[in-house]
């Protein structure tokens, strides 16, 4: 009975779906002679709003178009806060370092969030922290009293995005939703993985690492660290004994090619929730397949801004969900 109560809202979202970008249409935006027919393009299938041609608006505006749908079809928002403790967490990172700092900064905050924004601001402010859900109150203190402490905000960013990524894991298992632990898991050891090979070309000491690395059921962290102090080789050499074996020559051409190549397979995984009628998995796919458009008109726009070529851009742009 749980996943019939998401009868009508996969309809809805199967006729959103319609609407998604295709790779196809993904080529036409690549091969745009420039930025402003990108965004001619883009208006044409309905992006942004009337008289908005900044990049940055648009893509804000379809964030937000996303939300506002699954809001309307979801009367329960918090089955999906696995998707938005990122937000969160920047939000925090943001607000501890803007008080350092001593100024406002508006715009570096996220829009969507399962936390208001002034309520963390002003439990930074006043370094009341337990006024933050429980799970922040910790990583903030630490992370408030590290910066305040070190000026090192490189410290600072480890605390926070640890607990973001610890958030996120704790959210998928507990969620007894198959499609949201699989996000969770693939997020985590992508951002290990990531943070692992950052580490090893800079030098980075096991201190570090183990303040940095978030526990994870297909990533050993232990092991991951000591690869990355060996060297990026050996973290490769680990990575071919685990599910992300394939990854290995991805990252050993570029971190950005590692990181589309994990985008890439969050799409492959969840392609089968197009054909499912029930629960939430047409739902999470749809905002992460969203997520993912976002980010490659993203990637597209930049590049004709800085007049890439093509094939630059190309090599960049994800998979598309439809």
């Amino acid at each position: 009975m749980a996943d019939k109560q998401y009868v009508y809202a996969v309809a809805r979202i199967r006729s959103k779906e319609l609407s998604l970008l295709s790779g196809a249409f993904l080529e036409q935006l690549t091969a745009a002679k420039d930025y402003d027919e990108c965004i001619q393009l883009l208006m044409e299938k309905g992006w942004g709003e009337d008289g908005i041609t900044n990049a940055g608006d648009i893509l804000a505006i379809e964030k937000r178009k996303t939300w506002e749908l699954i809001n309307e079809l979801v009367k329960d928002m918090s089955v999906f806060d696995v998707f938005l403790y990122a937000n969160d967490y920047h939000n925090l990172k943001a607000a501890i370092k803007e008080v350092r700092m001593g100024d406002e900064y508006p715009g570096i905050f996220m829009e969507q969030g399962t936390v208001d924004v002034k309520l963390i601001r002003e439990a930074v402010q006043t370094r009341e922290f337990q006024n933050l859900p429980a799970a922040m109150r910790t990583p903030a203190e630490e992370a408030y009293k590290a910066l305040l402490h070190t000026q090192d905000g490189q410290l600072c960013d480890i605390i926070i995005d640890k607990a973001a990524l610890d958030a996120i894991y704790a959210a998928g298992k507990s969620s007894g939703n198959e499609f949201l632990e699989l996000y969770a898991e693939l997020t985590v050891a992508a951002a290990d993985i990531k943070t692992a090979v950052r580490a090893s070309r800079t030098g980075k000491d096991r201190v570090f690492l183990e303040q940095a690395l978030a526990p994870c059921g297909s990533i050993n962290v232990a092991r991951l660290a000591q690869a990355a102090i060996e060297g990026v080789d050996s973290i490769g050499s680990y990575l071919e004994t685990t599910a992300y074996a394939d990854a290995v020559e991805e990252l050993r051409r570029s971190p950005s090619a590692f990181e589309r190549w994990c985008d890439n397979l969050l799409i492959r995984k969840i392609k089968p929730q197009q054909y499912s009628a029930f629960g939430l998995g047409p739902l999470a796919a749809y905002i992460l397949a969203r997520e993912n458009e976002i980010k490659s008109v993203r990637i597209v726009l930049s590049g004709k801004l800085n007049h890439l070529p093509e094939e630059s851009i190309r090599e960049r742009i994800r998979e598309m969900y439809v």
